[in-house]
């Protein structure tokens, strides 16, 4: 029901999803069935095997503050999805509403899975030769060092199933690669991701112009500086598109050449689409939940919607548990920092 397109454009993301991924079964609708209904009548879409439609009389909206929306919108369709995946009914929950309420409403909810202190959005992001995984994305702004090793292995389970890069090389994100660049939690955390070893394939600490080259799969940050970063390269990614667009429109020689060149430019929009990936989950909680743009069309949704049947297809939840368990261990010793 959240979303800046509205339950519309949710319907139709569900249809095309149904129609290209025939493996989805099934996928439940959380909303109002009022206006759900005509909504599914027009789509074609009828209720059944594949598709059914569980009620809840409330929506969290943008504007609302979150704490506030959870405590005075119990049937909220985001917490009434949310409880699904924590009772078991669903394998994973995707949302393009409030940011906040979706976060504190999947943590408080579902909690975090053992080991694990707080939970980090992950985000997929082209770079030269493909992409990354960047994490934490904006869902823990005051990160300490443990958090990030965290972050590193979750990360890595993630880029592992949804890249298919069986070893992801990580890079700490730090202002300098020289011995004694950065502040404490990064100098902290540098040490600690030396410590747990062969649990991840830690290259070192990298600077702002190694991520978008061919350098590392995995980028780890704290939610401040990530979510800087990711808001940072869409205004970019705009700018530029923009800039393009009407320097190619400055003349008719220009315009002939953009008309020539319209393979290219098609194959640029496809490498730095974010409908590609669609949605960034919140990962190191007891269940999946993914976090669509609020922005995001039907073909951004329809993306998300496949990353949530990997991801729970996957189980990188289980997976990811043993290395958490292993990684407190070998980072319970203190760090000594001369």
């Amino acid at each position: 029901m959240g979303g800046d397109l509205g339950p519309a454009e949710v319907v139709a993301a569900v249809k095309l999803a149904l129609h290209q991924y025939p493996q989805l079964n099934p996928i439940i609708l959380v909303g109002d069935e009022a206006v759900l209904n005509p909504l599914l009548a027009h789509a074609g879409l009828h209720r059944g095997q594949r598709l059914t439609v569980y009620h809840a009389s409330e929506v969290i909206t943008m504007d609302d503050k979150p704490l506030m929306a959870l405590k005075r919108k119990k049937d909220s369709s985001m917490l009434r999805a949310i409880d699904l995946v924590k009772n078991g009914e669903a394998g994973g929950v995707v949302s393009c509403g409030n940011t906040g309420a979706l976060m504190a409403g999947g943590t408080l909810r579902l909690r975090t899975m053992p080991g694990v202190a707080r939970p980090g959005l992950a985000a997929v992001v082209p770079r030269e030769g493909g992409h990354f995984v960047l994490v934490d994305a904006g869902a823990n702004p005051d990160a300490k060092p443990e958090h990030l090793v965290h972050n590193a292995i979750l990360g890595s389970h993630y880029c592992r199933v949804t890249l298919g890069i069986a070893s992801p090389r990580v890079g700490l994100m730090t202002i300098g690669t020289e011995e004694g660049k950065g502040n404490a939690l990064i100098t902290e955390t540098n040490e600690l991701l030396r410590r747990i070893g062969p649990l991840i394939n830690y290259l070192g600490p990298i600077e702002g112009f190694h991520v978008f080259a061919e350098h590392v799969d995995v980028v780890v940050c704290d939610g401040f500086v990530g979510n800087i970063m990711i808001k940072s390269w869409e205004s970019l990614v705009r700018f530029f598109s923009d800039v393009l667009r009407q320097e190619l429109g400055a003349n008719p020689m220009r315009a002939t050449g953009a008309l020539l060149s319209q393979g290219a430019f098609r194959a640029l929009r496809n490498r730095i689409n974010p409908e590609r990936y669609g949605g960034a989950p919140l990962l190191g909680l007891r269940g999946n939940v993914l976090k669509a743009h609020g922005s995001s069309n039907r073909h951004a949704i329809k993306s998300a919607i496949r990353a949530a049947h990997e991801i729970i297809n996957a189980e990188v939840n289980r997976l990811a548990e043993s290395d958490i368990a292993r990684a407190n261990e070998l980072i319970s010793q203190p760090v000594v920092v001369s």
